[in-house]
């Protein structure tokens, strides 16, 4: 009898375990795509509230953008991706922008359209082809594209805020 219950508990174990993994593994490949870009936009967010109103205007040498123009252009390709995903293409309108509240409002409302779009994302979902700027691409291939411009902008934004002093978020302690 003891040697039932013991099989018995043991079963239901496996058995919840299965059940756990079977839930963790529902839409792998978009889960895993929503988890690297909430990290990066988390950053991003971040930077742009911690870099000073005046270091917006900077430039890391007189020939290359603003810290004002690489957020505008954040904020405007992720409202582009994103919105292209979600079926309904949009511009954040970031270019003409320079003052540090408008640009956090354009990188919040381009978060807003990326947050919408990761979130309709399944596995089913993602080889579904849309029209981007870039031409005809999956949702999943617009937003992983997404993800890895962003990083590669917020890489290149890190450089301005050390030279100002500043550590970025993702360097924090």
């Amino acid at each position: 009898m003891k040697m039932n219950r013991y099989y018995s508990m043991m079963f239901a174990a496996a058995l919840v375990g299965a059940c756990a993994f079977q839930a963790q593994a529902t839409d792998p490949l978009s889960t895993e795509a929503k988890q690297g870009y909430t990290r990066i936009r988390t950053n991003m967010l971040k930077m742009a509230e911690k870099m000073p109103d005046d270091a917006y205007s900077f430039k890391a040498t007189p020939d290359i953008k603003t810290f004002a123009q690489n957020l505008a252009h954040v904020a405007d390709a992720q409202m582009g991706a994103c919105s292209a995903v979600n079926g309904a293409p949009k511009s954040a309108g970031a270019a003409s922008m320079t003052g540090k509240a408008d640009l956090v409002g354009a990188l919040k409302a381009s978060i807003e359209e990326c947050d919408k779009a990761f979130a309709s994302l399944t596995d089913a979902s993602a080889g579904e082809m849309i029209k981007t700027r870039r031409g005809e691409q999956t949702k999943l291939g617009a937003l992983v594209g997404n993800t890895v411009h962003i990083n590669e902008m917020y890489g290149y934004m890190s450089v301005y805020m050390r030279l100002k002093g500043i550590v970025p978020p993702s360097s924090e302690k």
